[in-house]
C-alpha cells in the first residue's frame, strides 16, 4: 500500500483517526479513535450508549472477521409486551410506531448497549494503541467543545411527525442533561457554528479511559448508575443486562459481482440483502444504460423491492431464528428475481398501514493493507441520559416486531435486526473497495449503488459516492432531487408511484475508499453530511 486513508461523516473524528495513522497506528486503532470522537461530536448518531458491527481484514495476520456488538433486548422484555399498543409501521420498514412512542423515546426505548464492549474487544484483538490514548481526543472535545455542524443541526430540527416517530427536539429536551447541553437557558436550540460542550460526557469517558477497559460500564460503578437510573424511570435495563452482555465474532457472508468477491456482515446485519441485490442486477448490462435514466431506475427499483421482501420475511437474530442465507444468496434465487423482472412483473412490498435513521460509519485502510469498515449507531436516540453521565442511550426497541412469532419479534436478550452492511469488495484477492453507510433501511440499496457506480459505470470513488441515487424499500420509488424530472414523468406514466426527495443528496450517506492496482487509496465522504476523507503518509 502506498498510503493510508480514513473517511467518516465528522471532520473532527476523521482528523483524530488520521493522527493515529500518522503516529504509526493501524487501521483498527484509527477506526476506534474516530469512533470515540464520533460519539462526542455526533451524539445522536452514535456513542457508548449504542451498538454496531465492524468488518476487519488483516491479510498479514490471516484475519477476516465481523465483530458484532449489537444491542440486545432487555432480559425483562417479552414477545407480546406491546401487541396492544401498535399503531403502524414506518414506510421504509425501519421500525414500528406504538402509542405515545413508548418504544422510541424514553427509558423503555433502550436496548442494552454494546459499543464500548465492541471497541475494547476490537482494540484487544486487532489494535496496537493504548486504550486511554485512543480515548483522549474524544475527552478533550467533550470538555473543550466543538462547533455544531449543518447536518447535526438539520437532524435536531427535522420534523419527523409524518413518519409517526418522536421528533429529535423532544428527545433532546427529554433529560435535564439534554436541556442543558443542547439548548440555551431561554429554551432556544443551540445553532450552527456555536460551540457545544458536554463536560459530563468528558468525565465519563475519562473514567472509562482510566479504568483500562469496559468493565466499569458493564460490571462496575457506571453499571450501578445506569441500572439505578433505569429502575427509577421505569426502564427495563438492569445490572444483569449489563453484566451478561456478550458480543460475537462471525465470518462475513460472501457473494460475487462481475468478477469481484463481495464480503459483508451476516445476519442480523444486512450483508445478505446487499449481496442479493447485486447478484440479481448482475444479470443486466447496467453499463449500457443511462445512469439514473428510466430503465436504470426501473431495474434498480424492482430488484430493491425483491431484496426488501426477502429481508422483511427472513431477517432476524440467527441465535433465535433460522435465516436461510445460503438460499437467499444462491445463484438460482438471483436468476429467479432477474427472470421475474424481465417478464415485466412488479413486486409488491407489504407493510402495515400507517427515513433515514441515526447511524454513522467509518472506512479505513492502512499502509499494511489492513481494512476496517465500521457502522455504529444509536439506531435512533431515546432521549434518555443518566444524570452525570452525559451520553444518550439508543432507542432501538422500536426496531423489533411487536407481534410474536416473527423473525424480528422481541425476545429477552435478542439482537435487533440491523440495516448495517459494512462491506469490502475484493478484486484478484485484494481489497478494491471499503464501503458502508448510515441510513437505516436505505443502507443496503445505497451501498450497492456505490459499488455498481464504481464497477459498472467506472466512476472514481468521489463521483460514485456523490452520484444521484434512488431507494426502493416500499412500493414507491424514492428519488433524490437530482434525478431528472423527465425520468419521473415517464415512470409515473407507466403507473409507478414516485416520491421526490427535497434533498440534493438523499438516502443514506455513503462513505467509501477505493484502492487502485498500485496500492494507492482514495476516499470520499457523502456530501449529504459534513464528512471528510483524509489520505496520509505513514511512518516508514
Amino acid at each position: 500500500m502506498s498510503n493510508a486513508t480514513i473517511v467518516a461523516p465528522q471532520p473532527e473524528a476523521v482528523e483524530a483517526g488520521a493522527v493515529v495513522l500518522e503516529r504509526g497506528g493501524n487501521a483498527m486503532d484509527a477506526a476506534l479513535a474516530c469512533a470515540f470522537v464520533q460519539g462526542v461530536v455526533d451524539p445522536q448518531m452514535a456513542g457508548i450508549g449504542g451498538f454496531g458491527s465492524l468488518h476487519v481484514y488483516m491479510p498479514k495476520r490471516g484475519v477476516h472477521d465481523v465483530l458484532e456488538f449489537y444491542a440486545r433486548a432487555p432480559l425483562a422484555s417479552t414477545p407480546d409486551m406491546w401487541v396492544d399498543k401498535v399503531l403502524g409501521e414506518s414506510r421504509d420498514g425501519f421500525g414500528y410506531i406504538l402509542e405515545n412512542n413508548i418504544s422510541d423515546i424514553g427509558y423503555l426505548a433502550a436496548c442494552t448497549p454494546g459499543s464500548l464492549k465492541g471497541y475494547e474487544t476490537a482494540l484487544r484483538n486487532y489494535g496496537t494503541f493504548d486504550w486511554a490514548d485512543l480515548i483522549a481526543p474524544a475527552i478533550k472535545l467533550a470538555r473543550d467543545g466543538f462547533m455544531i455542524r449543518n447536518h447535526m443541526h438539520w437532524y435536531w430540527d427535522k420534523d419527523q411527525s409524518n413518519d409517526g416517530f418522536a421528533n429529535t427536539l423532544d428527545k433532546l429536551r427529554y433529560s435535564k442533561t439534554g436541556r442543558r447541553v443542547y439548548f440555551h437557558e431561554d429554551g432556544r436550540l443551540r445553532n450552527v457554528g456555536e460551540v457545544l460542550k458536554n463536560p459530563d460526557m468528558g468525565n465519563t469517558l475519562d473514567r472509562i479511559a482510566r479504568s483500562g477497559g469496559s468493565d466499569i460500564f458493564y460490571h462496575g460503578e457506571i453499571a450501578e448508575e445506569i441500572a439505578a437510573d433505569f429502575a427509577a424511570n421505569g426502564g427495563l435495563i438492569g445490572r444483569e443486562d449489563l453484566a451478561q452482555y456478550a458480543l460475537s465474532r462471525a465470518d462475513p457472508v460472501w457473494g460475487e459481482y462481475r468478477g469481484h468477491r463481495i464480503a459483508s456482515s451476516p445476519p442480523p446485519g444486512s450483508g445478505f440483502p446487499l449481496i442479493e441485490l447485486l447478484q440479481t442486477l448482475e444479470h443486466f448490462d447496467l453499463s449500457a444504460l443511462d445512469h439514473v435514466g428510466v430503465e436504470h431506475v426501473r431495474l434498480l427499483f424492482e430488484a430493491m423491492k425483491r431484496m426488501t421482501i426477502d429481508k422483511d420475511a427472513h431477517m432476524g437474530d440467527p441465535l433465535y431464528v433460522d435465516v436461510p442465507v445460503e438460499d437467499l444468496l444462491s445463484k438460482s434465487r438471483a436468476q429467479m428475481h432477474a427472470d421475474s423482472i424481465r417478464r415485466g412483473e412488479r413486486a409488491s412490498v407489504t407493510r402495515m398501514d400507517m427515513s433515514q435513521r441515526d447511524t454513522t460509519h467509518i472506512s479505513v485502510v492502512d499502509a499494511e493493507g489492513n481494512a476496517v469498515a465500521m457502522t455504529h449507531t444509536l439506531g435512533s436516540p431515546s432521549g434518555a441520559i443518566t444524570d452525570g453521565l452525559g451520553f444518550m442511550y439508543n432507542g432501538t426497541m422500536s426496531r423489533f416486531n411487536p407481534f410474536p412469532a416473527n423473525p424480528g419479534s422481541i425476545a429477552p436478550g435478542k439482537r435487533r435486526p440491523s440495516s448495517a452492511a459494512p462491506t469490502i469488495v475484493f478484486r484478484g484477492g485484494k481489497p478494491r473497495i471499503v464501503i458502508g453507510a448510515p441510513g437505516g433501511s436505505y443502507i443496503a440499496p445505497t451501498v450497492a449503488q456505490g459499488i455498481m457506480n464504481m464497477i459498472d459505470f467506472n466512476m472514481p470513488v468521489l463521483n460514485a459516492v456523490a452520484a444521484p441515487r434512488i431507494a426502493g424499500v416500499s412500493n414507491k420509488i424514492d428519488i433524490c432531487n437530482r434525478v431528472r424530472r423527465s425520468v419521473q414523468t415517464e415512470l409515473e406514466a407507466e403507473g409507478y408511484q414516485v416520491a421526490r426527495s427535497p434533498q440534493t443528496y438523499a438516502f443514506a450517506a455513503l462513505h467509501a475508499i477505493e484502492i487502485d492496482a498500485e496500492g494507492m487509496s482514495q476516499g470520499a465522504a457523502d456530501p449529504q453530511r459534513d464528512g471528510l476523507a483524509l489520505s496520509v503518509k505513514v511512518p516508514t
